[in-house]
């Protein structure tokens, strides 16, 4: 699967070549401040954990990864937009609701980066009539990620603790939307 560049970005599956890209974006409190409490991401840790973990859900064909997010003018590589099933690490993954996410250098915050590149992809993945649901969670208080959320047609489902193998018990709201295809 492809996904064709929006009017600023374009997008491409991450891989293990990517790990100084995935390490140096980690590398900013703020940026880790809703994931882990604002503990930067060791290079050991991109190695042992965070390839492993992508590779897991990776489908080049469903389009399930991390796309990078660059800027086409300037080259610049700004972030990246998550695509899984939801709780794929569980038990009972929801094959037909896609979870969306996304990490972006703070510099680009506010700029509309992060919602332009996940409507480009959900607008793709929505073509694929077996992804009824798109989903999304950020933990309270990332009032930035729930304005994406939002902004792509995700309307407020609930709070729960969502549980993570690697980062532990958060506290999260979770946002969806049903594929309009």
């Amino acid at each position: 699967m492809n996904i064709e560049n929006s009017a600023r970005l374009s997008y491409q599956l991450i891989d293990e070549s990517d790990s100084e890209f995935l390490f140096q974006l980690d590398q900013d409190p703020e940026v880790m401040r809703y994931i882990n409490n604002g503990v930067m991401t060791t290079r050991e840790d991109i190695r042992d954990k965070f390839i492993p973990r992508l590779n897991a859900y990776k489908n080049i064909d469903k389009g399930w990864g991390l796309w990078k997010v660059t800027i086409i003018e300037s080259q610049q590589e700004i972030g990246w937009i998550l695509v899984r099933p939801m709780d794929f690490f569980s038990d009972q993954p929801i094959w037909h609701d896609i979870e969306l996410g996304w990490r972006f250098v703070q510099s680009t915050w506010g700029k509309g980066y992060a919602t332009e590149a996940a409507i480009q992809v959900q607008k793709a993945l929505a073509k694929q009539p077996e992804n009824k649901v798109f989903s999304a969670v950020a933990m309270h208080g990332n009032d930035g990620s729930v304005g994406v959320m939002k902004k792509i047609g995700m309307d407020y489902i609930k709070s729960y603790i969502h549980c993570d193998s690697q980062l532990g018990d958060l506290d999260v709201v979770l946002y969806s939307m049903k594929n309009k295809k």
